[in-house]
């Protein structure tokens, strides 16, 4: 037996870079080992675990793993919200969000600038809501266009702040992407739809829905999973 199986209970929560964060466990039916992660922006750790693995021991896991999770945390982009004359992210370009308070209330893209107006206080609620409204505009067009060619019907598309998912399909009748995905390129977004629409098909990552996946996915799926990887992250530290 593992020696840190030994020792008293511990707590459900680390003490990680001079902060508490709590370990949230998730049992999964189908696992067949503890899964450890860091949830995208920091928040909680979260361990996955078999129907048969015992509580107290994928929490003794996640204190012998702190040091590691303490790392991740330390590579989090730092917290960052939205000022004037800063950065928003918005289809994988860097747009400057230029502000003045006698303008209309509403953003509007104009060259490589986001301008929009109305008290400052208010800023990146406004902001967080005209990005949620685009991404259900680009989401609803990438679904369309992927349903064609799947030779399915459109199906209904919500949009999801969830920190674990960046889409799921969770019964065969509608989509759910998560909203952050409106400040990735293009072809991350679409690749994260696409995978939605297969599963439409083959609710599982069977050859088959591979094989659909990359017949209606126009792009190199393995480069958009590669960019989720390196800076999947980053999506949330303009919004909290």
């Amino acid at each position: 037996m593992i020696d840190w199986l030994r020792r008293p209970p511990l707590e459900p929560e680390l003490e990680l870079a001079g902060q508490t964060v709590p370990i949230v466990l998730r049992r999964m039916r189908h696992a067949r080992r503890l899964t450890l992660r860091l949830a995208p922006d920091g928040s909680e750790v979260r361990i996955s675990l078999p129907a048969w693995a015992e509580a107290r021991e994928a929490i003794a896991f996640a204190h012998a793993r702190a040091d590691w999770l303490a790392q991740q945390l330390a590579r989090l982009p730092a917290r960052a919200a939205p000022v004037p004359g800063g950065a928003v992210h918005y289809r994988g370009a860097a747009l400057r969000l230029e502000w003045e308070a006698r303008a209309p209330r509403r953003p509007a893209l104009a060259d490589e600038a986001l301008r929009l107006g109305g008290p400052e206080a208010g800023l990146e609620t406004r902001l967080r809501r005209w990005l949620e409204a685009e991404a259900l505009r680009l989401c609803e067009d990438d679904m369309r266009d992927y349903c064609a060619a799947a030779g399915l019907d459109p199906v209904p598309v919500g949009l999801t702040r969830a920190q674990r998912r960046w889409g799921s399909c969770s019964d065969k009748s509608r989509i759910r992407i998560n909203w952050r995905l409106v400040q990735a390129p293009d072809f991350v977004r679409r690749s994260v739809v696409a995978h939605e629409v297969a599963h439409l098909v083959h609710f599982d990552h069977s050859p088959a829905f591979h094989a659909l996946l990359g017949r209606i996915y126009e792009g190199d799926i393995r480069s958009a999973d590669q960019w989720l990887r390196e800076h999947g992250r980053g999506l949330y530290a303009s919004f909290g």
